[in-house]
This record gives C-alpha cells, sequence and structure tokens, in this order.
C-alpha cells in the first residue's frame, strides 16, 4: 500500500515540527522518536543523538483494524512519543493508531524530508579576520557551508541548490551583498547552489583544478587556482589547492583565519578516496591526501581554524557551536595527522564507509552532465553524507 494512500483514524494527533524537535534534541531533552519507514531506509539513514531513544517498527505492521500485541510490545513508550515518517503521512496514521491504543503521541510534520529541510547559521566567534563569519549547519545530512559578510559584501562556500534563497535572504538581513558563491570541488553528497545562485546575479566560483573531470558550465563561472585571491569588502578569501579527495579539491583561506577544507580535512577524520575513481584509484589518492595535509594544510599556523563541509555523528561541536577546530589542536589529537605516508594511506584505506547514495548521479548533475528539477535535488541528496574516511572519529580526548 502507498503510504500516501492509508485509511484515516478517528483521532487527530498533534503536529511536532521538525524545528521543534531539534530544539528538543539540542535542550538535551530525552527525546523518544518510532520511525515509521521501511527497514531498509531506517537502516540508511536516521535521526540519532545521546539523548535520542529510537526504534523502527514499519507503518504497514499497523494496518490492521486492530494492532497486534507483538507489534505494540515493539513500540516503545514517549513524553510523548514521536512518530515520523519519510513525508509525514504514514506518520500521521500510526500516530492515529496508537493514541486509539492510548498512547501519548505526536508525528513529526513533512517527515523526514521536514527533517532535510532544516538548515542553521551559526556564528565563528574564533574567526579573527575582517568581517563576520557564520557556519550553515544541515543535521540531516552534516553537510556544512560559510558565509562570509564584510563591509556590505558576502560570500557563500560550498552552497546547497535547495537554499538557494536562504543564502540571498541571509545576505540582506546582514546589510550586504551576496558577491560570490564559491565551491570547493565536484560534490558527490549533494547539490551544490553556485549555479542557482549565478542564476540571482552572483558570482559563480569553482575550482580550476575541477574543470578537467567534464564541467559543462565552467564558461559560465569565474574558475580559482592556487594562489588566487577573491576580495570580499575588506575581507581576502585565498584559494590553496589541496587535492586528495579529489583531483580538483579546492580550499579556500577566509581572513587568514580559517581554511574551508571542502571534504579534504574534518575536525573528526579526514577525506575518503575514493569516489573519483573508486577503488582502484584509492591508493594513489591516498597519497595524494597525504602530500596535500603535510605541505598545503598543516603548514598553515596553528591557530587558523579547520571548518570541513560536512561533519558526522562522531563529530563534537566547539564551544560556540560550530564544526571548527584550530590546525595545531587537530595536529595534538588526531593521529591520521602525525603518521608517516604508509601508516596514513593504511588507515584511510582500512575502513571507508558505504559511498553516499545516489553519489554518480549527484557528481553528473554537479558537473552539468544531467538535469535535475527541484524536488529530484532534493530526493537524490537525501541520507547520510559519507565523505570522511573513517565512520568512527579519528579524534581522541
Amino acid at each position: 500500500m502507498d503510504p500516501d494512500a492509508l485509511p484515516t483514524t478517528d483521532i487527530d494527533v498533534d503536529e511536532l515540527s521538525p524545528d521543534e524537535l531539534k530544539a528538543r534534541i539540542d535542550a538535551g531533552e530525552d527525546v523518544t522518536i518510532l520511525d515509521a519507514r521501511m527497514e531498509s531506509d531506517f537502516s540508511e539513514w536516521h535521526i540519532e543523538g545521546e539523548n535520542v531513544d529510537i526504534a523502527n517498527v514499519p507503518y504497514f505492521e499497523f494496518l490492521e483494524d486492530e494492532v497486534p500485541e507483538d507489534v505494540l510490545d515493539r513500540v516503545p513508550e514517549g513524553d510523548p512519543l514521536v512518530v515520523l515518517c519519510a513525508k509525514g503521512g504514514a506518520s500521521e496514521f500510526v500516530a492515529g493508531k496508537l493514541a486509539e491504543d492510548g498512547r501519548d503521541v505526536v508525528h513529526l510534520e513533512e517527515g523526514m524530508n521536514g527533517w532535510a529541510r532544516i538548515y542553521e547559521r551559526v556564528e565563528v566567534s574564533r574567526y579573527d579576520g575582517p568581517g563576520k563569519l557564520y557556519q550553515y549547519q544541515r543535521p540531516s545530512s552534516g553537510c556544512l557551508a560559510y558565509m562570509l559578510v564584510s563591509v556590505g559584501e558576502a560570500a557563500v562556500i560550498d552552497p546547497l541548490r535547495e537554499f538557494t534563497d536562504r543564502y540571498l535572504a541571509d545576505a540582506a538581513d546582514l546589510d550586504a551583498d551576496l558577491r560570490y558563491a564559491i565551491d570547493t570541488h565536484i560534490h558527490a553528497d549533494h547539490i551544490s547552489g553556485v549555479r542557482n545562485l549565478a542564476d540571482e546575479g552572483v558570482t559563480g566560483v569553482i575550482p580550476a583544478n575541477a574543470v578537467p573531470r567534464g564541467v559543462t558550465y565552467a564558461d559560465e563561472m569565474e574558475t580559482a587556482g592556487d594562489g588566487d585571491v577573491l576580495e570580499v569588502g575588506a575581507a581576502e578569501i585565498e584559494t590553496v589547492y589541496t587535492p586528495g579527495h579529489t583531483s580538483g579539491m579546492t580550499s579556500y583561506l577566509v581572513g587568514d583565519s580559517l581554511l574551508a577544507t571542502g571534504d579534504g580535512l574534518f575536525t573528526e577524520s579526514v577525506a575518503r578516496p575514493d569516489l573519483e575513481e573508486g577503488d582502484e584509484g584509492a591508493p594513489d589518492a591516498a597519497k595524494q591526501l597525504y602530500d596535500t595535509l603535510q605541505t598545503k594544510v598543516l603548514t598553515q599556523d596553528d591557530d587558523v581554524l579547520i571548518g570541513g563541509a560536512h561533519f558526522s555523528d562522531a563529530a563534537t561541536p566547539a564551544d560556540d557551536g560550530t564544526y571548527t577546530a584550530p590546525i595545531g589542536e587537530l595536529v595534538e589529537t588526531m593521529d591520521a595527522l602525525t603518521m608517516d605516508e604508509d601508516d596514513f594511506v593504511d588507515l584511510v584505506l582500512s575502513d571507508m564507509p558505504p559511498r553516499p547514495a545516489n553519489y554518480v548521479d549527484i557528481i553528473e548533475t554537479n558537473l552539468g552532465q544531467q538535469d535535475a528539477s527541484d524536488e529530484e535535488a532534493f530526493e537524490l541528496e537525501l541520507g547520510p553524507n559519507n565523505c570522511a574516511a573513517s565512520q568512527d572519529a579519528l579524534t581522541s580526548d
């Protein structure tokens, strides 16, 4: 049965917005969730947190007039229990059936699709360059982006297509004109917003070294090569070529204070090297990544912040709520940054997670080799990012 065409129940169930659920989790409240999606969808991607207790019972197990006792026994109690599905229809039905059984329940408005539309902007308080720097966080996928604002101008690094209007509105609210939209590389886990922002009059910037992968729209963009500088108000963004995760991977040094490393280095791990050339090309890419980290990243000042394009469930935010950390701190806590090359390569090849969902279609869309409607683009990028070399943190306390 189509979960969007389920029968109705006689009890109205209150909705909980995704933002309200996120606020409860962030506040440290105990949250109990029943995920009514199919087991395969749940296994691939679900809400997690130290204070989140979650169970998976698919919606179709609630279709009988009276829900079997063995099904009800698998449903946890909650205060209230939050029932969710993909889009909100099946969860409303399941929550209604549980309410008929006397359970205290609410259902999540728009389901996991609504969760995927949460996008938060947090100021990077330790940034000490000109202007102000903000980090955008998408908790559903761990995607991160950055907006620099200085003297009436703004630039966004690694924007997502889904939030094109958000960047424009935020820049306006911060009394700035959005001048640049910049990509660090050809992303494999989300649809880039650079071209959409360019359509709105923003100057799109892509790495010069990414063009040979087959970018079809390079003539419509500015390209940034190693050492190039973009001026944003009183601040400068310097281009630093950092291959390894991909052949075109490029970082940007913002105001001499934060290195936006894309998927080259995260606060909890280093990049995986297999998303461009596959398993066969991964060892050479891992060696290239090692050289990049040693000669281009770790040679920056110890107090320069690292800000990646993603964070995982294993990451711990800084005191300001951002996923950033000084280079000196990462060198002290991440053994991968002080290993010799052979040990580094062995490490990054040993525990790579599954490749991001739909990554081939996402890459081809970001290259401009295939088209996707807004709805198709949103569906393509649902799920975890999986761009790090390990599912676990490589850092120690």
